[in-house]
């Protein structure tokens, strides 16, 4: 689940729990809210710990080597 979808769950969830006042026959949508909202943190949560931990720095104990790069003449052959 990425950023987005999860986010999207979130306010999915935040309307069916609090901007709707709708009953439908034998189903709650505060609770149908609140199970999207809590999917969507925990959606949010996991992603951000797997691109956290993809995201490492390579770091090397061997100095850098400069190497000189020689300038290329353009010569044109004679004629």
């Amino acid at each position: 689940m990425g950023i987005g979808t999860s986010i999207f769950l979130i306010a999915v969830g935040a309307i069916l729990t609090f901007a709707l006042d709708a009953n439908l026959g034998g189903v709650n949508l505060d609770v149908v809210g609140w199970i999207l909202m809590a999917a969507g943190v925990l959606g949010l949560i996991m992603t951000t710990l797997v691109w956290g931990r993809r995201r490492e720095v390579v770091t090397t104990t061997e100095p850098v080597e400069y190497r000189r790069v020689e300038e290329r003449r353009d010569v044109t052959p004679p004629l």
